[in-house]
């Protein structure tokens, strides 16, 4: 496609995209602003543009500063692929693989910070900027003194995109991130789709801060570092996180603090420790509903040692303010009773912690006690710990635990009356029947 408004790196004349893309990109912004700079001309006003990024590696040392609506930066292809699992292979290995590096139309960030930051004050709000179809890569980790490989810290001070100011109508979609302290970091958002993204192995995936609403978070592939959260709001309403498959790693799948009126629906999540989802704050009349939680035990050499710094009676799903609906999850805990911390503690499924008038219903919790296993390959020890689920025994769990400061809950079908631990004075209860034992022969 080709006019006037369509700019492709590779073509334009000033900078080199294949040392300096933002350079580059930030000459065609300039020029976009220098052409379009009519707020009204008969009807006619600032339609924005398009920047191209073809296949192809495009490093980036001056970070990009974007502060015009309507400017959409799009690639070939998202080009992710698992640097964590080539820098824990051994190097002499190296050039028997297919491939070293991650692809696509990829952005080389070679600078400290954000890559591309988004910000324009006065009014009104900087709107549609859309990002789509292209690699962002933070190259390498760093060593932050933990002991740890260098690559396997999560550490490098660098972030994919920071929006700072308030916003209207962004959309990243078709993206890979990998290798970034932090993803993507957006403030103020209004009406914001992130959808079908692939980011992962980067410190923290998703972070929505300041405040916003009418959000979606939806159909995404994430996994964050056992610092960082995977998917992360604060002070939003009207936020839809839906349909998401969220990795293991992350020291949270779902985090919302002061969080009202949003919905967690129809999500995988796959976590090594507690706290995977966690309602902060007074976060109020949400609904999480029909989710997939599994908790076990990381299976990768590498990262056995490492946690999110959360005991097993931390809860599951932990919530701390009112009228939050819980209903129709399905929960797993897979884990060894050896484990287990405080060692000998029932994990905990659900906790309401503090606030009232929560409805838990209709939740059906798994616990199954296993030997914990290692390997070396990343993904046939994570597949062989999925897809192994016979011969296990029962695993003794709380399935709800209500804390005394919060009161006046309603839970319902979500665990037998020795699996649920609340003052029924001041809670409602109705328990899941149980089973009687098998009659011997």
């Amino acid at each position: 496609m080709s006019g006037a408004n369509h700019y492709d790196v590779t073509e334009w004349p000033v900078g080199d995209p294949a040392e300096d893309v933002g350079e580059v990109i930030n000459s065609i912004i300039a020029d976009v602003k220098r052409r379009q700079h009519t707020a009204d001309d008969d009807g006619r006003g600032k339609p924005g543009a398009v920047i191209h990024l073809p296949p192809g590696d495009h490093r980036l040392r001056t970070p990009v500063r974007i502060d015009v609506s309507f400017l959409r930066i799009e690639g070939s292809g998202h080009g992710f692929t698992s640097s964590s699992i080539r820098f824990n292979v051994p190097e002499e290995e190296w050039p028997d693989l297919h491939e070293l590096w991650p692809g696509g139309s990829r952005v080389l960030v070679d600078t400290p910070g954000p890559a591309f930051i988004v910000e324009r004050s006065g009014s009104p709000r900087i709107s549609s900027v859309e990002f789509s179809g292209f690699c962002i890569d933070g190259l390498h980790f760093a060593d932050d003194g933990s002991g740890l490989d260098p690559e396997n810290t999560y550490v490098n001070g660098k972030t994919g995109i920071h929006v700072a100011s308030a916003n209207d109508s962004f959309r990243i979609t078709g993206m890979g991130f990998v290798y970034l302290e932090h993803a993507l970091t957006i403030h103020h958002a209004d009406a914001l789709s992130i959808h079908d993204n692939f980011i992962a192995e980067c410190g923290s995936c998703i972070e929505l801060r300041g405040w916003g609403q009418a959000s979606k978070v939806t159909d995404n592939l994430i996994g964050a570092g056992f610092r960082g959260h995977s998917i992360y709001a604060e002070n939003h309403g009207g936020l839809l996180v839906t349909a998401n498959n969220v990795f293991p790693r992350g020291a949270s799948s779902v985090h919302l603090r002061g969080v009202s009126r949003s919905s967690v629906t129809n999500n995988r999540m796959h976590s090594f420790y507690p706290g995977m989802v966690r309602l902060e704050d007074g976060s109020s009349e949400n609904l999480v509903g029909s989710n997939h939680f599994l908790r076990d035990r990381e299976p990768w050499t590498p990262f056995q040692d490492v946690d999110n710094g959360v005991d097993d009676d931390f809860g599951l799903l932990r919530i701390g303010g009112d009228s939050n609906s819980v209903i129709g999850n399905h929960f797993s805990v897979v884990v060894d009773p050896a484990t287990v911390r405080p060692l000998g503690a029932r994990p905990v499924v659900v906790r309401l912690e503090e606030g009232a008038g929560n409805h838990v219903a209709n939740n059906h919790m798994v616990g199954l006690a296993v030997r914990a296993t290692s390997g070396d390959s990343a993904y046939a020890a994570q597949v062989d710990a999925l897809l192994t689920t016979g011969e296990a025994e029962a695993l003794d769990v709380t399935t709800v635990l209500v804390d005394p400061a919060s009161a006046r809950n309603t839970v319902l079908d979500s665990g037998t009356d020795d699996e649920v631990v609340m003052d029924r004075a001041g809670n409602a209860f109705r328990a899941t029947p149980g089973l009687a034992a098998p009659a011997s022969r």
